[in-house]
């Protein structure tokens, strides 16, 4: 499977079903061997999406949490004049 314009949710079924073939023992060693080359690419593309959805979460928080805090100071220096 090809990494272009993989989703994260194609990527982690055909990791299952990677699992499955590994688990079931049905396979040969060099066909485990390239399962295996293939799962460890569709990890590392799975993790490092997960990572850019982390960090732009990250970076909403950060922006809500400024936008309100401005928010709040304009609101206390507006009840104290």
């Amino acid at each position: 499977m090809k990494d272009n314009n993989l989703t994260f949710e194609a990527a982690m079924l055909r990791l299952e079903e990677i699992v499955r073939l590994l688990e079931g023992g049905k396979i040969t060693l060099d066909e485990s061997l390239k399962l295996f080359e293939e799962g460890t690419r569709l990890s590392t593309y799975c993790n490092n999406r997960l990572e850019q959805a982390q960090n732009k979460i990250n970076q909403h928080v950060v922006v809500r949490e400024n936008s309100s805090v401005g928010s709040d100071e304009e609101s206390e220096g507006a009840t104290h004049e």
